[in-house]
């Protein structure tokens, strides 16, 4: 694998990777986001240049200091043919075995059989956002106003996300917060009761209305809102919900017009918050499906392009 630092072949990736949506729809954004001052620290991986089959993007090794923060040590993936997914996870130095990690992304090819609902996150791409015919405006109280999260509010989306919880979590959200857009409406006292953030790779998500604030609305106008936020800085509109999350996954689908696409990725490498056990060593020589828990947690040097 190559990392590519040259900022021209990076555009030039973002182009090709776009005539490809919604298939490399996380890498796509990923890409957009180092190529627009890169606040999460992220480089990108081709197993070839200019022609490749695998784009892969992952945290510098400055980021990914933590080996146990699998939020941050989050990888994205697009293979372009069956098999080549093989290749990536084979290549020495690409992937961190060593740490607790996840992988997003279309590493597992849809011939495999999974199904996307074996994995706990389900993707809502759309078109141009915009008023969904049947969505109306809510009634707000005038003491409520719409707002930019803050990182003081970070303790409370960490207790409401499904999956967070944990001071790793709150960390991961707080670098949500403080580098990529959100929106949400604060109460009179100025505390959120309904809210939307994003992710490194443009989808919007994690989000959440507290129970009493429910069933008014909120939460589609707050979607279209940063939908179109998201939209104005190049950004696809998609969005990431919790599989299990049925009425999220509704709200999205009925209200602002977009559908799911497949995310396919093994449930071992998505599995938030579950860490991955460190390797062990053995004599034995690992199968390409033990190789997460018997490689070396050293990464060799890879060449630059």
């Amino acid at each position: 694998m190559l990392i590519l630092s040259c900022s021209s072949k990076l555009r030039l990736l973002e182009g090709t990777l776009r005539r490809s949506l919604p298939d490399t729809l996380l890498v796509y954004g990923t890409v957009m986001t180092i190529n627009r001052g890169n606040p999460a620290a992220q480089e990108v991986l081709v197993d070839s240049w200019p022609e490749f089959k695998v784009v892969l993007t992952r945290p510098r090794r400055e980021v990914a200091s933590d080996v146990s923060d699998l939020y941050t040590n989050t990888y994205i993936v697009y293979c372009r043919d069956l098999g080549d997914h093989q290749a990536l996870l084979a290549s020495a130095g690409a992937v961190n075995w060593g740490q607790s990690f996840c992988i997003l992304g279309n590493l597992c090819p849809k011939a495999s059989g999974r199904a996307p609902q074996q994995l706990n996150i389900y993707v809502l791409f759309g078109s141009t956002p915009g008023s969904h015919p049947t969505m109306t405006a809510p009634k707000l109280d005038p003491a409520m106003r719409l707002s930019s999260l803050d990182v003081s509010h970070a303790d409370l989306l960490n207790e409401t996300w499904s999956f967070g919880g944990n001071e790793k979590s709150r960390k991961y959200l707080a670098t949500l917060i403080r580098h990529f857009p959100s929106i949400c409406l604060l109460d009179a006292a100025g505390h959120p009761v309904s809210w939307i953030a994003s992710y490194p790779f443009g989808a919007m998500g994690p989000g959440y209305t507290l129970h009493e604030h429910r069933r008014r609305g909120y939460m589609v106008m707050l979607i279209n809102l940063l939908a179109k936020r998201l939209h104005a800085l190049g950004y696809p509109s998609y969005g990431l919900v919790d599989v299990e999350n049925y009425s999220m996954q509704r709200l999205q689908e009925s209200n602002l017009g977009l559908g799911a696409v497949p995310l396919c990725t093994p449930p071992r490498y998505c599995r938030w918050p579950s860490l991955c056990p460190p390797p062990q060593l053995s004599s034995t020589p690992p199968s390409p499906s033990e190789r997460a828990f018997r490689c070396p947690r050293q990464l060799p040097s890879l060449p630059k392009s």
